[in-house]
């Protein structure tokens, strides 16, 4: 094809497409082809009856059938119209051993419309085969003169109606599942959305029992301040006031923003105090009784103290880490990896299952919010491949210098010297070798 033929194309695909949008272009067609059907019988008219005075009524005939196999496609809906334009075709080349080419392409279209109405189901499809069993006769029981013309229209029309029968059909069904796909994608993204929402409703519950706190101390320090220090100026004692005024106007709004986070029931809900890196063991040992695979905890570095913010985002990462394993690796052993580098805690969980891919991982809901847990304290998430094959999330959250390092509730701290050592409590059995 020439390179002027191949811009013709597209130009040619876009024209067509738009006499198709056209809410009218189906009556303008069937008026067109009732013209056509209408002038076509009449010069066979002409060249088949000389005498045509003498025989009027034939060409009335003749007339009415063409304008009844191609005008209903323009005044009736698709089934009527298909009925009306299949009898007339049939009744034309039984009756009159005669069929417009108008006609034959009219009936062509009505089918199409009408198997576009229809579902895609088997039956319809039997319906839309048993379209051609009257042409197929008409062509076999065909005799005497233009018996020739009869059986090729009659061989046409039931090979191409029964095809533009399951041709309306199948555009039907690729149509309900175009919708069907964009509907599930909007649903998939909505639920994505929502997800994303309700996960960081949950952050902001859990920052807001922090910065709660941090607030209420500052109001209880101003407070005990002004009341016990000797001899203070009342300047100070007016500006301590301030602070601590301040400090209880702002966590009031604070606690207004956010208190329809909080998902309260009528009844009071049971309190906790929020996670953090000592509870981190508890967790391993749950997953690992949970699961029945090895699941270590490997600490390693200098002692680092992280904000509680902080301490909290590491603790939901692992946890949710700990859950996605057990969900798509059933059975995958497990290490947790903590290591203080200096202003980072750089936290990697890996397992052995069948990776990012293989598992449906990429696009689940527990990784965005992981991201969502790195990013609120200014860190970040990767995911990749472990070098056994197995998925890999890392994250680099920072880390508060020049405090206390976080301890487990037997008072060791959950730090470890510059080597890694594992810490699988015995009672769960031994973890297994890092991957």
């Amino acid at each position: 094809m020439s390179t002027e033929g191949s811009r013709r194309v597209p130009a040619v695909r876009a024209a067509a497409a738009r006499a198709a949008a056209w809410p009218h272009a189906v009556p303008a067609a069937g008026l067109l082809l009732g013209l056509a059907a209408v002038a076509e019988a009449g010069v066979r008219f002409a060249l088949t009856h000389p005498d045509y005075h003498a025989q009027l009524f034939v060409l009335v005939a003749a007339v009415g059938l063409a304008l009844g196999t191609t005008l209903p496609v323009a005044f009736l809906p698709p089934a009527a119209a298909a009925a009306a334009c299949y009898a007339a075709a049939v009744l034309s080349l039984t009756a009159f051993r005669t069929l417009t080419g108008a006609g034959a392409c009219a009936t062509l279209i009505a089918l199409y419309r009408l198997g576009r109405r229809l579902p895609p189901r088997p039956w319809t499809r039997l319906a839309a085969s048993a379209v051609a069993v009257p042409f197929a006769v008409t062509a076999i029981a065909a005799d005497g003169a233009g018996v020739t013309e009869v059986r090729v229209l009659a061989v046409l029309l039931a090979s191409l109606g029964p095809a533009a029968a399951w041709a309306g059909i199948a555009d039907r069904a690729q149509g309900e599942a175009r919708r069907y796909d964009a509907a599930r994608k909007v649903i998939a993204e909505t639920m994505v959305a929502h997800t994303a929402r309700g996960e960081r409703a949950r952050i902001a519950r859990e920052l807001h029992d922090v910065v709660a706190h941090h607030i209420s101390m500052v109001v209880v320090r101003a407070e005990t301040a002004r009341l016990t220090t000797p001899g203070m100026p009342p300047a100070g004692a007016e500006r301590l006031m301030e602070i601590s005024e301040a400090a209880r106007t702002g966590l009031t709004e604070m606690r207004r923003l956010l208190g329809v986070l909080r998902e309260d029931s009528a009844d009071a809900p049971e309190r906790h105090p929020q996670p953090g890196l000592q509870d981190l063991n508890t967790l391993v040992d749950d997953a690992r009784s949970a699961s029945g695979a090895g699941t270590r905890l490997i600490v390693s570095g200098p002692p680092a103290a992280l904000e509680p913010g902080t301490e909290l985002a590491a603790y939901r990462i692992v946890q949710e880490a700990l859950t996605n394993a057990r969900r798509h690796a059933p059975g995958a052993a497990v290490d947790v990896e903590l290591r203080y580098t200096g202003d980072m805690l750089r936290l990697r969980v890996r397992d052995d299952g069948p990776g990012l891919v293989g598992g449906g991982r990429a696009g689940g809901h527990g990784l965005h919010g992981m991201r969502e847990r790195a990013a609120s304290v200014g860190g970040e998430l990767r995911l990749g491949s472990a070098g056994s094959g197995g998925l890999l999330i890392e994250a680099d959250l920072p880390v508060k210098p020049g405090a206390d390092p976080p301890v487990e509730p037997g008072g060791v701290p959950l730090v470890g010297d510059e080597n890694a050592a594992a810490v699988p409590p015995a009672s769960h059995g031994e973890g297994r070798s890092p991957a």
